[in-house]
């Protein structure tokens, strides 16, 4: 079983080294920062289960740690050692997320005994899950701490019946997180029932959504039970809830006020179970203000929402998705395809996808179904771009601000290798060191990371 990760960080070396020893004799695999600065640094490569830090430290302290840690990832667990003159800072933190606090002298059985609790945060004990299975995400495909963090949040609000709303632009995968989520909540052994709201002309979304009896209008050969009732137990997922017909909107909010459905045509509703997931690429507040979209019925599916990042802002993820799909279309074509030139995988990497995924797997169809040689050849994927992909800027081009970000985006896509760094970002290796120091970047952590994992 895998052990749960805790990011430790402390100035005090000999301090840090104790600790990580007493976290390791009782199974936890520890990663170790000195710098509040460094820990965030490591936080950009991968996501531990817990974070430990010390509240008193040079240049950014344990509190300031907390709120930037909490303002990009809420779900991930903190936990500050703290003196007694700061203890008011601690119990006030923790009205805004912190995990929990210890003060110091510290015992080391409470201290492992909340780091096992911060840890069982992702565990099902209903869908009977161990913390690091993962056969509930299995179909994201992905690298990046940015979808860890989410994927972290998905896997708490799969437990709750709370209504979710998954946002983000279209092709970024809506549907696969839903499926997700439905595999890791308590329902998972339901029906999971999908229905596209824009897909369906309006006179017969109603029918499909509610079912109708027989004789109900001309065509109604037979009764239909509807996507409600036949994800009864289960859970209903409502893509581009957005494009929703006003009238049907009404009708919906209704069925999830009283939990009942009435067919068309029906005299009497039947009660349903189901726990409500939908999706929109769309901004529902401007919808709101333009009055195609009620309130009431925002704010009924919208108790938890998770949005999903365009690929753009993934880009790490591009070589994995891209072989992936490349397996895939390879078996779907009968084609012996083994990978793609240097030059291929750099455009794809730098293409903007506006489609996002989506659009990436019919780039590669394309190329899979025209490819020639078992190596999928620049020229391919540039017809299938059908333009020319904007470049990675190069880095005296970026500002200030974006630095820190656009070496991390570097050092995932290069695994580490700073000479090749160096290379895409246009600059020499020395003045590349200089600046991975003034970000307290370590190219070494992003050497371990395994390119495989889901």
């Amino acid at each position: 079983m895998k052990k749960p990760v805790i990011l430790l960080v402390d100035d005090d070396e000999a301090l840090r080294t104790l600790i990580a020893l007493r976290l390791e004799a009782n199974g936890f695999d520890v990663v170790a920062a000195d710098s509040g600065e460094a820990a965030l640094a490591q936080l950009s490569h991968s996501r531990p289960d817990a974070v430990l830090t010390d509240i008193q430290m040079p240049g950014m302290d344990g509190m300031t740690l907390f709120r930037a840690i909490h303002a990009r990832d809420p779900a991930l667990p903190v936990i500050v050692l703290t003196a007694h003159g700061t203890i008011p800072d601690a119990v006030a933190a923790t009205q805004q997320g912190l995990f929990g606090y210890l003060t110091k002298p510290y015992d080391a059985q409470t201290l492992i005994d909340l780091l096992n609790r911060a840890t069982r945060l992702g565990v099902s004990t209903e869908c009977g899950e161990a913390g690091d299975d993962r056969d509930w995400r299995t179909e994201i495909v992905t690298a990046s701490a940015t979808m860890d963090s989410l994927l972290a949040e998905a896997r708490l609000a799969a437990q709750s019946e709370a209504a979710l709303l998954i946002l983000g632009e279209s092709g970024t995968g809506k549907e696969v997180l839903a499926r997700a989520i439905h595999r890791a909540s308590p329902r998972h052994d339901r029906p999971f029932v999908a229905i596209n709201c824009g897909a369906i002309p309006a006179e017969l979304l109603e029918s499909e959504l509610f079912g109708h009896v027989k004789g109900a209008f001309t065509g109604a050969a037979r009764d239909h039970a509807g996507l409600f009732l036949s994800a009864q137990g289960g859970t209903v997922f409502l893509d581009e809830i957005g494009d929703m017909p006003p009238p049907l909107q009404v009708k919906l909010l209704r069925v999830l006020q009283e939990n009942e459905v009435r067919p068309v045509g029906a005299t009497e509703s039947r009660t349903i179970d189901v726990r409500i997931l939908s999706a929109t690429h769309r901004d529902l507040e401007d919808a709101i203000a333009a009055g195609s979209f009620r309130e009431d019925l925002y704010y009924r599916l919208n108790v938890v929402n998770l949005t999903l990042p365009p690929l753009r802002e993934r880009r790490e993820d591009i070589p994995l998705l891209a072989r992936h799909f490349l397996g895939e279309l390879a078996a779907k074509y009968r084609r012996t395809l083994t990978g793609f030139a240097p030059e291929a995988l750099e455009m794809l990497i730098s293409a903007d996808w506006p489609g996002n995924i989506r659009q990436l797997r019919n780039v590669l169809e394309q190329c899979c179904a025209l490819a020639t040689t078992p190596t999928i050849p620049a020229s391919l994927v540039a017809r299938a771009l059908r333009d020319r992909p904007a470049e990675i800027r190069p880095l005296a081009e970026a500002r200030a601000e974006f630095e820190r970000d656009y070496l991390v985006t570097l050092l995932k896509l290069t695994h580490g290798q700073v000479s090749e760094v160096a290379r895409l970002a246009g600059r020499n290796r020395t003045e590349v060191y200089r600046l991975l120091q003034r970000h307290q970047l370590n190219p070494g952590l992003f050497k371990t990371g395994d390119a495989s994992q889901q």
